[in-house]
This record gives structure tokens, sequence and C-alpha cells, in this order.
């Protein structure tokens, strides 16, 4: 368990270490004008006047426009116009309102064909392109209007941020359009202000806080609520109390911890606006920002950081898996079952555990596969919140809490989140693949469970703690209040 928690230090404090390095890196390049991403390809944008059609504007660029391919085009959202250029390349543009007759953007498309085969912008993926690279999706993420001119050089962390407010950044969305030759995912521009950007709310994760109604505000809390008092609940963090020497040292454990996850909590915003204008993005992977922001600095750079997120996914699972298998051992066997076992008993048995639970967390990680990490972390918070913190907190606070109490808290606020989450409509979109019947939506109106669920295991284990109190603890309550 010592070596589990060194592991814990060292590949947590090289993430900080190196994610500082990153931030800095950022700081000095500033921002920087472009009109595509570290590709080199750059996006065109087609002003439209007022007395002409986008069907003559791309004549007049020199594309040929076409009709939509496909009925279901019509149907969209939006509106997509469909052209090819000089070298008979097909291209999607979207039409965005503006001044005079708006402006059409270059869009990119993935299309998944029956026979199995993936067309990136009209093309076989990996297909030759006339200068020697491979056909796939454009990199992305740059700043579109800099006040300061073509790049600012490098800036401070509040100027850095002053710039980007007053800079128009390129955004992209996407939107799905169901042709009959198979369904095609649309990536479509969005200027946005980069005041907007800044505002909290702009991400479709934490846009609830923006959208009317009490529901989308409900599930923004939530998610903070979990983020907030789950840090302290998650498992491999809490075996770290096991290792101190004292009191004391606990203490100082603690405030460094905390000290640090405060630190990198910072520097995740400018890692997040620096892989936005960075123009490196991949628009079908959102997990991978922070490395493909370190390659645009430095290949070398690139190498570290993708090395230390290997090395904290592997110091994260090796302490979740130990705290399980600590638990089942010693806790479920031993106290719950009260199965005396020796050690060597006890370490087969934990051994057996660790793979269990091992095979249980890859077959999660394959169910899971489509869905976006930020929300699988919000869930594990969510978990560990309503699980573990009231139990911490009421042996913490409160003289009345018995053995049962906190494990019906325990059993209540893991069992109530999980259901929640399996029947949330994040999880039938993303995971099952499926609509969600109606009468759920009465049940769980909202996908993040923690402002239900941690308020339900405290009281549960405070009910439970006080109907089974031993009648002479009881008594000295009486006497005493």
């Amino acid at each position: 368990m010592v070596s589990t928690t060194w592991v814990q230090f060292l590949k947590g404090g090289l993430l900080v270490l190196f994610s500082a390095i990153l931030a800095v890196m950022i700081l000095q390049r500033g921002l920087m004008r472009a009109e595509g991403g570290v590709d080199g390809h750059r996006f065109v944008r087609l002003s439209i006047p007022a007395d002409q059609s986008p069907q003559q504007v791309l004549q007049a660029a020199g594309y040929r426009p076409s009709g939509n391919p496909d009925p279901a085009w019509g149907q969209a959202a939006r509106s997509y116009w469909h052209a090819h250029d000089a070298s008979g390349r097909p291209m999607v543009f979207i039409h965005l309102p503006g001044e005079g007759g708006g402006e059409l953007r270059e869009c990119q498309t993935i299309q998944q064909r029956p026979d199995g085969t993936r067309w990136v912008n009209g093309r076989p993926l990996g297909e030759p392109n006339p200068d020697g690279s491979r056909n796939q999706l454009h990199p992305v993420g740059h700043v579109e209007e800099l006040p300061e001119g073509e790049r600012t050089g490098g800036v401070g962390p509040v100027r850095f941020l002053a710039s980007l407010s007053r800079s128009k950044i390129l955004l992209w969305r996407k939107e799905a359009v169901a042709a009959a030759e198979g369904t095609v995912t649309v990536f479509y521009p969005q200027p946005t202000a980069g005041k907007e950007v800044l505002r909290p709310g702009e991400h479709p994760k934490f846009a609830g806080i923006r959208q009317p109604g009490v529901l989308p505000k409900l599930n923004f809390l939530s998610l903070m609520l979990a983020l907030f008092c789950g840090t302290a609940s998650l498992p491999h963090i809490l075996i770290r109390y096991y290792t101190v020497r004292s009191a004391a040292a606990a203490r100082k454990s603690t405030i460094v911890g905390i000290a640090a996850i405060g630190f990198f909590y910072v520097l995740t915003l400018y890692l997040g606006l620096g892989a936005m204008t960075s123009g490196a993005l991949d628009l079908t992977d959102t997990n991978m920002a922070a490395p493909l922001l370190a390659r645009s600095i430095n290949e070398w750079l690139f190498a570290i950081i993708s090395a230390i997120a290997f090395t904290t996914v592997l110091g994260t699972v090796s302490g979740l898996i130990l705290a399980s298998a600590g638990a089942v051992a010693h806790d479920v066997v031993g106290n719950v079952l009260h199965i005396k076992l020796n050690d060597a008993e006890q370490v087969r048995l934990a051994k057996i555990a660790s793979v269990v639970v091992g095979g249980i967390a890859i077959g999660l990680g394959i169910l899971f596969e489509n869905m976006n990490v930020s929300y699988l972390v919000g869930w594990a918070f969510s978990v560990a919140a309503s699980a573990n913190l009231p139990a911490l907190v009421m042996l913490l606070f409160w003289k009345r809490t018995t053995y049962q109490g906190v494990i019906a808290g325990v059993l209540v606020g893991m069992l109530s989140s999980l259901g929640w989450i399996l029947l949330s409509s994040d999880t039938f979109a993303s995971v099952y693949g499926i609509s969600r019947p109606a009468w759920l939506e009465m049940v769980v109106p909202f996908s993040q469970p923690g402002i239900v669920t941690i308020p339900l295991s405290f009281a549960v284990l405070v009910a439970v703690s006080l109907a089974t109190r031993q009648p002479e603890t009881a008594s000295a309550d009486a006497m005493t209040s």
C-alpha cells in the first residue's frame, strides 16, 4: 500500500509539473491568427453579397455547385450546400447568416457506409491525396480574428485571457444526417466571440447553466456537487491515509494534496484554451486535446505528456484495484461475513478480487467506449460522493453514527447513484443506442445523480443509525441532553 501511495505521488507530481511547463509554453507562444489547423489546410470562407445567391457565389469562386445527394440533407437542421472544386473533390458548405447574405463556410464530413467503409470529406478514409498525404479529417481549433493583428507574442496569464476575450475563435459543432448510404456526421464551423468562449456554459457538458428551465441547471449543479464532494471520496485517495505516521502527517498530506489539485485545476484552464486555439484538435476524439496540444508545440513534449498520461491512468487504476481488493479481502469477508482468514488466505483472496475487479472494469470500458471521458469522470465522482462521503463525514462529526448506519448509507448511495446513471438519458443515447421510455423522464429527469443521491445517502445513514443505537447509548444521550 505504501508503494502504491508513492506511485500516486510520483505520477501526480509529474502530471502537475509537466502541465505547468506546457501552460508556460502556451503563454510564451501566445495567440496567433490562422485560417486552418497545423496540417496547413486553409478552410474556405466565402462572403455572400446581398444581391447574390450561395450558388452564384460558389460558381464565382470556381466551384461547381451540385444538388443534395440525398433528400435527408433537405431535412437537416441547417442549410448545407454541396459543390466540387476544380479537381473534382466533393465539398460541403454551411450557410451561416450574417451581414449581406451571410457567408459560406467549408465543413468536414464522416460517413459510415453500408459496406463497412468510412468516407471522409466525400472520399474513402486513408485514400492518397495529390500531395502524398492520406485523406482524413483536418485538425481544427484556431483564432480567426485577433485584436493585436497576426499574433500577440509571449503574454502573461491575465493578458492571455484578456486578448482571448477580444478575439474570435472558430469552434466546431456536429450534426448527423441520416442519408440512404449511411449516416453522415457533418462537422461545421461556428465563429464564436472570445468573451462567449470564456463565459461559463460554452461547453455542451456545462450548457445547463445557460439553458432555460430548472432541470438543466439542476443537472449542472449536481455535476459540480459531485466533483466537489467526490474528490475526497475516491477509494485510491482514501487509502493514502493508511500510510501516514500520525494525524499531523495526515493533515499535512491533505493540505499539500488540495493545494496541488487546486493548482492543477488552474492549469487546465490554460491547457484547454491553448488546445482550443492550437489548430491541432481532432474532431473525432475530444479526449486527446492535451497530447495534441503538446504535439503542436514540440514532439518531445508530446511524447512526455503522453507517457505521463499513460502512467497516470495506470497509477489510478492500480490504486482503485488495490482499494477494491483490500475492501473485499479485509472488510467484506472479514468484517461483514465474519470469515476468519490468515494472512496468506487474505493475500490470495485479494489477488482473485483484483482479477475480478479488473475484468469488470474492462467490460465497463468496452461498454462505455464511445462516451467522452469527462462524462465518465463526473459519474465516477458522483458514485464516490454518494457512497463514501456521508459515511466519512458522519463518522467524523456525529457520535451517534452506527455500524449499521454506515453500511446502509454506503449501499444506498452506491446503488441509487448507479441506478440513476444507468437510467439516465445520456446512457440511453451513448451506451444503449436506443430511445429512452417516456416514463423514465419522470423518474430520472436529468443525468447527474449527485444532487439527489448524496442527500439520500445521508438521510438513510442518519435514520438507520438512530434506529440501531444500543439502549445504553440512547440512555446516555438522554441523560446528557
